[in-house]
């Protein structure tokens, strides 16, 4: 079987790792896989929303140990990542470029890469089971894979400095209460907690929806004044386009509006 699968159901695309009797830990064809995906869902215009969520009883329990000591693994050489993380193909950072919504359904453990795999998502929900490690420190290793750069700034620096040098590890809902997941629900309720948001952001305009997160993502970087000259770059083409029309008629009309992406 696929160590990822892919399943489109209309405007959404869900992609589960699907290595559960390794608890979806990262081997190099997974790796491979997902970054393949997430490339295609970016370049799809049929895709609205991405769900990402995992096969069993974890999410993804981090990296594969076996596989990333091996001449053809992750590290390819030791647990050195150098080459892995230059490669603008790597998952991490093209989740981050990408343009399209990420849901991330935490049904199990996530540890590692798997914290920093979900934290690299713009919402996320969590099983009530579901356990967030960042135990990197009772290793000997940090977050290597982006969560010492999203943990100051979703929790703030204090919070994010005592989880990772503690190496703690969080319930779904002490997770909830610090901020680090957004939704708890009940375990067999995930799917369909985390289908039922994708499905109303994938109601809205696509290209209003992904301008917000590209915006989103340059205003980590820039200060105010700078980030509303983008703010307005980025409305113009917008109000040129048939779904600002098709928003404003069916306002005026007052009927649910039907984007077509264009």
């Amino acid at each position: 079987m696929s160590d990822l699968l892919s399943e489109r159901d209309g405007a959404i695309l869900t992609l589960t790792l699907n290595r559960p009797e390794r608890m979806n830990t990262i081997s190099q064809s997974l790796l491979s896989a997902l970054s393949a995906a997430l490339i295609g869902a970016g370049a799809d215009p049929e895709v609205r929303v991405i769900v990402l969520t995992g096969a069993g009883r974890a999410f993804c329990a981090g990296l594969d140990l076996e596989d990333a000591a091996s001449e053809e693994g992750v590290a390819k050489s030791g647990f050195q990542l150098t080459a892995t993380l230059a490669d603008r193909d790597f998952a991490p950072l093209v989740l981050h470029r990408l343009d399209k919504p990420v849901i991330c359904a935490i049904n199990g453990g996530a540890a590692g890469f798997g914290l920093d795999l979900a934290l690299g998502c713009d919402i996320r929900f969590a099983a009530s089971h579901a356990r967030l490690a960042a135990a990197f420190t009772r290793r000997g290793i940090l977050p290597e894979t982006g969560g010492t750069w999203y943990l100051p700034r979703l929790l703030g620096w204090s919070r994010a400095a005592e989880l990772v040098f503690a190496g703690r590890t969080l319930t779904a809902a002490q997770a909830l209460e610090l901020g680090l997941v957004d939704h708890v629900v009940e375990g067999d309720a995930l799917p369909a907690a985390a289908r039922a948001l994708a499905a109303e952001i994938a109601a809205c305009a696509p290209l209003a929806v992904q301008a917000a997160k590209r915006l989103f993502r340059a205003g980590l970087s820039e200060d105010l004044g700078a980030h509303i000259d983008r703010a307005y770059l980025q409305m113009l083409p917008l109000m040129r386009s048939e779904d600002f029309r098709e928003g404003f008629n069916a306002f005026l009309q007052k009927r649910p509006p039907e984007f077509h992406g264009r």
